[in-house]
């Protein structure tokens, strides 16, 4: 396999979608000599098989608005593969969704899952439609629409969604009611469900929480403690909040967040009183962080800019979006000391920023590995309501901290490069790999 014959190739036939190309290309580069040693990949066509979705659904969803108005949306569903377990992906409502994205998590979703040890194949799902400014009963309406059009392809044995950036409970729970209404059936067919009916304890915390144990591992490669380590973060959704809810707890101080509005820095670490205010404001009042220096004028408010470039820090956890950070924003870290970054968004960091980070020899791992703790944790929701069970939060999240350690041990045995350095991208992609394309080797050409 030659990965630049592939990506000419995908690049020709799908245009106009730099974010798969993207995710596309970072795999294949890691795992060429693997495929390379099996020639039976070429002759039975499974790298090409496996770039490309099992199928795409697109859809136009029409929903009211409060003033009596008819508005239409895109709606999208990618399942890319199946090869290991039922489809399983968030679904993001954002003005920025577009197919290319879409198709860019779900092939990262697939590899993602892959490595949780759980069985779940990967998928993706969302609409350019957001929830900001609109009341509830406008997303519940949405919602609706959007499952009316989606619901016969989902089932817990078939295509499991969950959220992400602009779904949370509220909108899984509007989703997974229409859907119960439409199949008639009370089923794990979503996970990040409300707990009276169905969902896991855990859940909320799992992505942020799963993020801060995989970077403990790590840190244990090196001897390093993170008791008093100046943490930044970029986002304040539920992945970064949970992450500096989580940092706190362990002793690190978080110096900050961002929105897309700007970033909050807090030069000495934020206090467990301001990360309170913030983590509410952001939660449930749907503020900005632009508010927070009314309340904490010591905290400065930098509009429109992200956080690597305005503080000093050891560790970077990079918990908004896709190519948030890009190589000079990488030089920047690293010229301030920066020894260790662990992505709690998809895909944060550029191509650029990701051979900074590597060619460094610091502490990197890329978000399929270090926030699986999230659909790891929606694998868990789905084994309890197989079961028709629920387990405790003590052992939901002891569970959750051994499928990180699982994770990251698994990362070490396919990117160990010597004794002192780790290839944490390599050894995800490897890992994840073997695993769905053995699969898929088993189960014939389909």
């Amino acid at each position: 396999m030659k990965t630049e014959e592939v990506l000419a190739d995908l690049r020709l036939r799908f245009p106009n979608e730099p974010e798969y190309h993207q995710a596309v290309e970072e795999v294949l580069s890691s795992i060429e000599d693997v495929c390379n040693e099996r020639p039976e990949y070429e002759r039975l066509g499974l790298i090409e098989r496996l770039c490309i979705p099992d199928r795409i659904f697109a859809f136009r969803v029409s929903w009211i608005d409060d003033k009596g108005r008819v508005r239409s949306n895109m709606g999208y569903r990618v399942q890319h593969s199946n090869a290991i377990g039922p489809y399983k992906g968030g679904i993001r409502f954002h003005a920025s969704v577009n197919l290319s994205i879409l198709k860019f998590l779900a092939f990262e979703q697939t590899f993602k899952n892959s490595l949780t040890t759980l069985a779940m194949g990967g998928a993706k799902g969302g609409s350019d439609f957001s929830p900001r400014g609109k009341s509830n009963m406008e997303i519940m309406r949405f919602c609706q629409a959007f499952v009316a059009e989606l619901w016969r392809q989902l089932g817990a044995d078939t295509d499991v969604p969950a959220g992400d950036i602009g779904v949370g409970a509220r909108e899984v729970g509007y989703m997974y009611g229409y859907y119960k209404k439409m199949a008639r059936e009370f089923t794990g067919a979503f996970t990040g469900k409300g707990i009276s009916f169905g969902g896991s304890l855990m859940r909320p915390e799992a992505t942020g929480y799963g993020n801060c144990y995989f970077l403990l591992n790590m840190l244990a490669t090196r001897g390093i403690d993170i008791k008093g380590k100046r943490v930044a973060i970029s986002g304040a959704g539920n992945v970064a909040n949970y992450t500096a809810k989580k940092l706190l707890e362990l002793g690190a101080k978080v110096v900050s967040m961002s929105d897309s509005g700007g970033s909050i820095i807090a030069p000495e670490g934020l206090t467990q009183e301001q990360f309170e205010y913030i983590f509410d404001l952001k939660t449930y009042e749907g503020g900005r962080l632009s508010e927070v220096p009314e309340r904490y004028p010591e905290l400065q408010y930098h509009s429109g800019q992200r956080p690597w470039k305005l503080v000093q820090c050891d560790i970077a956890m990079p918990s908004a979006t896709q190519n948030e950070l890009d190589e000079s924003d990488a030089e920047a870290l690293l010229a301030g000391g920066c020894f260790a970054v662990s992505e709690g968004a998809n895909m944060p960091s550029t191509p650029g920023a990701v051979h900074r980070f590597i060619d460094a020899r610091i502490l990197y791992a890329p978000g399929k590995a270090a926030n699986a703790g999230g659909v790891a944790t929606s694998g868990l929701e789905m084994a309890q309501n197989s079961q028709k069970l629920s387990w405790t939060a003590e052992e939901v999240d002891a569970k959750l901290q051994g499928i990180m350690a699982d994770i990251h041990a698994k990362c070490v045995q396919y990117g160990r490069v010597d004794d002192s350095f780790v290839n944490y991208v390599r050894g995800a992609n490897i890992a994840g790999f073997i695993k769905v394309a053995d699969a898929m080797m088993a189960q014939g050409v389909l």
